[in-house]
């Protein structure tokens, strides 16, 4: 049987790439749920991950739910009002928990279109780098539905309230250079270039001792709901342990010696 997500790790650079081509990566199998969930758990507990990079098999990066599944009331939309509230909590919901909670900076490489929950899943992660191609769609609304997996929460985050509504309200459809000038995306690059840009920003990010990298990217998380005297807090007993970890020594001394620091995540 096909493999609905494919993990790959590169040293410290782990790949996922929804493999269901064929349904345009569509997010409504519960084997790929779980294998969301599995593979945030391998990561959160392997210290030598230190990036995730997103993308989608084929042509799409995700074309959301199923809507042949919608149209027949099957899967994930079959059953009572009750029956699909918990279907939604137990199935769907659990991925932005999920990648809400990945400890590591998280890149979606953008190779296609990313709709309804497509989009969502590219706003979960940290970072966008979009293909000339991608698109991007709050789409509910022109189904009769609304973002049911976090979108209403991740996009305004992303790209400010007023746009946020824009999508949301509207259902309707933005362009790759568009979601850049809106700040959903960081860069737009041919699609050709889309994995070698996203491997080297990758890169770039887990060069760096990986205790500072998960432990900043917390502090990003704490930072959107929390006081600024209880983050401070917070940061003081992080930034104490950072200085008595041994790749801090190894940083300080790869500064004054002029070379790349070897770090270890001690």
């Amino acid at each position: 049987m096909t493999e609905p997500l494919i993990y790959e790790q590169d040293e410290g650079v782990v790949t996922l790439t929804i493999n269901r081509p064929e349904e345009r990566n569509a997010l409504s199998d519960d084997s790929l749920f779980s294998a969301f969930l599995n593979a945030a758990e391998r990561i959160n507990k392997d210290n030598s991950v230190r990036c995730v990079i997103l993308t989608g098999a084929g042509k799409a990066f995700s074309a959301g739910g199923n809507v042949k599944h919608m149209r027949d009331k099957e899967g994930m939309f079959a059953g009572s009002p009750a029956e699909l509230r918990q279907g939604y909590r137990h199935g769907i919901q659990k991925i932005p928990l999920a990648f809400y909670n990945l400890e590591v900076p998280t890149i979606a490489a953008v190779n296609g279109p990313a709709v309804g929950a497509g989009c969502d899943l590219a706003c979960m992660c940290d970072m966008r780098i979009a293909g000339a191609s991608a698109r991007f769609a709050e789409s509910f609304v022109k189904l009769g539905i609304i973002p049911g997996d976090g979108g209403a929460w991740f996009l305004p985050r992303v790209i400010g309230r007023s746009r946020a509504a824009e999508l949301t309200f509207t259902g309707d459809m933005i362009d790759a250079e568009t979601a850049l000038n809106w700040g959903m995306v960081s860069r737009v690059v041919p699609d050709a270039e889309l994995m070698d840009a996203a491997r080297e920003l990758a890169g770039r990010i887990a060069a760096n001792p990986p205790h500072s990298i998960r432990m900043a990217k917390k502090l990003l998380r704490e930072g959107e709901h929390m006081r600024l005297d209880s983050l401070l807090e917070m940061s003081a007993a992080f930034q104490a342990l950072s200085h008595h970890a041994k790749d801090h020594d190894e940083a300080i001394m790869a500064f004054f010696e002029k070379r790349k620091g070897n770090y270890k995540g001690e």
